[in-house]
């Protein structure tokens, strides 16, 4: 598998999915990760799960968050990632162990490093913002 650049592949993943979890998300209405999960949330074509040991057993959205990808109880078709990018490889090896089609790196918190290393094991999407790309859907 090839990593994902072109913006048409990346729209055409997000259409496609039906199940999304959200790694990172905050509580905070000014942070990335709150505001663009609102938009992919608010359009209601994917089942969302929000994942933050963080804040796991609070609400965001109305919806419970979780400790970690492990916690999602159904097939995962995007791991959308709005970590450090420090964190990107345990994101990804989370993903590859819950089996999840594809690792979406928002703005920022892509590695390519990392990347490089994993482009052939899964999916990889970065360059693209998914609540930009949800706004198309």
């Amino acid at each position: 598998m090839a990593e994902v650049q072109h913006v048409d592949e990346a729209f055409e993943t997000l259409k496609n999915a039906k199940v999304v979890a959200v790694v990172g998300i905050s509580p905070k209405p000014e942070r990335p990760s709150y505001y663009t999960t609102e938009k992919v949330v608010k359009k209601g074509k994917h089942k969302i799960y929000l994942v933050n040991p963080r804040y796991a057993g609070q609400e965001i959205f109305g919806i419970k968050v979780l400790p970690s990808l492990k916690d999602v109880p159904e097939p995962i078709d995007i791991v959308n990632v709005y970590r450090n990018p420090a964190h990107a490889e345990e994101v990804i090896k989370e993903a590859l162990e819950v089996g999840a089609k594809a690792v979406w790196f928002q703005p920022g918190a892509e590695n390519l490093e990392v990347i490089e290393k994993y482009k052939d094991k899964i999916k990889i999407i970065y360059n693209a913002c998914i609540g930009v790309e949800a706004g198309y859907l």
